[in-house]
């Protein structure tokens, strides 16, 4: 591991934090981390992903899988540890807060097809496929404790149904839900909150938490007669791919794994198998699909990387597999099953 590790060091200044921070344990104060974090929110390409960001909520969105739009750049940098205080990071959070619906989840412009039920007008709003994203980067800025934070937090998980999170939105869209049964859970909508929840103490070990994740474990466990609203978990669902933009195995592993309950988990472990036969002889990974929009990252080379950059390449951290312990780790996300 000690060799993967001096690699991850090397990397690019959000790997080499992350790596010290989440995998090494260190403290923010250390130096060495102090110097890494300085030097990530310097970098040309994490100014140039707040440059864009200060347009928030920026262009309409038209597919919730569009990896170039700012929702999916917004949680990118919450992800590599930005937060409230940095340069430029409160402007944008208050162009976030700025677009509260009168529910309380906050609001992206969207736009949806005439033929799907939309407007297909540009309208500010929100749907069960992206509020939960907007909050997730909101409380890793540093704003769990926020009452407006608070509220849109309730209000998405009360509706949750028996079976998960169904495919839901503000109710100025009506019956509108995407193409698949009402009856049915969202996959990508219980992820998403999922994904939020592990980040409030409050809610980690909550019914509804469990409710989710017991949500998309059955859907793994009966994969092959199930996609609700066209979520497969097949082939393209298992190729490792980054950044987590979508429904693949690597977001879903990053969210299940967050929930200390789940780490022995029959359903978790089998998905995790499947990642760490893909490692190679350094327990490093190569990505299998790319999303072309991050192609100026070096995630997002469309070329085969070497084996030497194989972990660089999955979001400039790497998912490590340490057989002694036991530990899965993805130290840009701080992935971990122990």
């Amino acid at each position: 591991m000690t060799k993967v590790v001096d690699w991850l060091l090397a990397g690019e200044p959000w790997v080499e934090y992350r790596a010290r921070v989440d995998l090494l344990r260190q403290p923010e104060d250390e130096p060495q981390v102090a110097a890494a974090r300085q030097a990530m929110l310097a970098h040309p390409q994490i100014q140039a992903l707040l440059a864009e960001l200060f347009a928030w909520p920026g262009p309409p969105l038209k597919r919730h899988n569009d990896a170039s739009h700012l929702l999916h750049k917004l949680a990118f940098v919450a992800d590599v540890g930005l937060r409230v205080g940095d340069a430029g990071v409160n402007d944008i959070v208050a162009r976030v807060l700025a677009h509260q619906s009168a529910q309380g989840p906050f609001q992206v412009v969207v736009n949806i097809p005439t033929h799907f039920g939309g407007s297909g007008q540009d309208e500010a709003n929100w749907a069960l496929c992206d509020a939960p994203l907007l909050l997730y980067a909101l409380v890793k800025f540093g704003l769990g404790d926020d009452a407006r934070v608070q509220a849109a937090v309730e209000y998405l998980v009360d509706l949750l149904r028996d079976n998960g999170w169904p495919c839901a939105g503000a109710p100025e869209m009506g019956k509108f839900h995407g193409p698949g049964r009402a009856s049915d859970p969202c996959p990508y909508a219980n992820l998403l909150m999922l994904k939020l929840l592990a980040e409030l103490p409050a809610w980690r070990d909550s019914a509804a938490a469990h409710t989710g994740a017991e949500t998309l474990l059955d859907l793994w466990a009966h994969r092959k007669e199930r996609r609700p609203y066209l979520f497969a978990m097949g082939t393209d669902f298992a190729k490792l791919k980054v950044p987590f933009i979508w429904y693949d195995i690597l977001h879903v592993l990053d969210v299940l794994s967050r929930f200390p309950w789940l780490r022995d988990d029959p359903r978790v472990q089998e998905m995790a198998a499947l990642v760490v036969a893909r490692a190679d002889a350094d327990n490093r990974f190569t990505p299998e699909s790319i999303w072309t929009a991050w192609k100026g990252w070096d995630f997002g080379q469309k070329r085969a990387f070497p084996l030497a950059d194989a972990a660089r390449c999955t979001h400039g951290g790497a998912f490590i597999y340490h057989e002694s312990s036991r530990i899965y780790t993805n130290v840009f996300y701080s992935w971990k099953l122990v």
